[in-house]
């Protein structure tokens, strides 16, 4: 599959979940949500111990994500973004988008496997949707 259509697949969602999601201004974390944010997408930031970030209310972990979340972006390091696929998969997250430094060969394999579309190849959100840091 080309990589424009990848893209186009992820963003097919009706609602994204952002996994690694940060209050921290400075962190992708919270820039990736607020991306989404700018563009008008609903997101749902994922957050262990926070209750919202930028207005918006977390969920604590993957399975609290409501069903119309298709697809994720992640923003985690690669040992984490390897224990939380298999958690997505399970959770029916159709596409993931691991953020340049979230990538991981073996969680990358596990989507393939599970027919996952996985965008890791270096590609960030921030740049395809075009992010304004305000």
């Amino acid at each position: 599959m080309v990589q424009q259509e990848q893209i186009e697949r992820f963003l097919a969602s009706a609602a994204f979940g952002v996994i690694g999601a940060s209050t921290n201004r400075h962190k992708y974390g919270n820039k990736v949500l607020r991306c989404y944010q700018q563009h008008g997408r609903r997101a749902v930031p994922v957050h262990p111990s926070e209750n919202q970030i930028e207005g918006i209310p977390c969920v604590a972990g993957i399975a609290d994500l409501p069903t119309e979340v298709k697809s994720i972006s992640m923003i985690t390091p690669p040992a984490v973004t390897e224990q939380l696929v298999p958690l997505a998969i399970g959770h029916g997250i159709e596409n993931i988008w691991m953020q340049p430094g979230a990538e991981s060969a073996a969680a990358v394999e596990l989507c393939r496997q599970h027919n996952v579309n996985v965008i890791a190849d270096g590609s960030c959100i921030l740049v395809v949707l075009g992010y304004h840091d305000h």
